[in-house]
Parts: C-alpha cells; sequence; structure tokens
C-alpha cells in the first residue's frame, strides 16, 4: 500500500529556537503528516531569521516528497549541522511546502506559543 501524505495550515503561533536563540515565529506553519511518522512542522522561510541558516552540502531524496536541502543553524555560542531542511521543488502531493524548513527534534526545539 502507498504511503498516505498530508500537508494542512497548522493553527496557532508557532516558535523555533536552537542554541539558546529564536530562529523564528509564525502563524503559517504548515504541519506534514506522513504514514504513522510523528507530525512535522515546517515554517516558511520568510518568518525565519535566515542570516542564522546557513546551506550545507547535504542532499537526500525521499521518493515521496522529492530531494531535500540541509541547512545548518549559526548562533553566537555555536553551529549546529544539519539541522533543518528544504524541499525547494517538491513533489506535487506536497507542493505546499515549497519555501519552507523544518527542524530535527534533537537540533532545535519547535513549540506552539
Amino acid at each position: 500500500m502507498a504511503k498516505t501524505i498530508e500537508v494542512r495550515d497548522k493553527p496557532g503561533k508557532w516558535v523555533v529556537r536552537a542554541g539558546g536563540a529564536v530562529l523564528g515565529e509564525t502563524d503559517r506553519a504548515l504541519e506534514l503528516i506522513e504514514g504513522d511518522l510523528p507530525p512535522v512542522i515546517y515554517f516558511p522561510k520568510g518568518d525565519l531569521a535566515m542570516a542564522m541558516l546557513e546551506p550545507t552540502e547535504t542532499r537526500t531524496t525521499c521518493p515521496h516528497k522529492g530531494e531535500a536541502s540541509y541547512y545548518a543553524i549559526h548562533t553566537k555560542s555555536t553551529v549546529i549541522d544539519d539541522a533543518g531542511w528544504s524541499y525547494e521543488t517538491p513533489h506535487d502531493a506536497v507542493a505546499a511546502i515549497a519555501g519552507h524548513i523544518a527542524f530535527y527534534p534533537d537540533k532545535a526545539t519547535v513549540e506552539e506559543l
């Protein structure tokens, strides 16, 4: 059976923090639900401090979403490698996540305010 993927607006105000810094807040978050995996919150790039995020060379491919590119988080005290990812040109089924970044829960804290 094919894996189901759903992308939907996630109401509320969401924040992402790492290394003692706030990377962004949004009330335009998206939630991606993929099969039995935990839901993932995606932040619009326009609501993130992109000066703190540096693209890395890392790339992965998901058969359901497409090619992911990764970002390191730069704070005053640390660099957190490959902490977030983005699908710049995702497959049609998840096209809404284009222009958004999600973060690994062990590298950044994402929570609803």
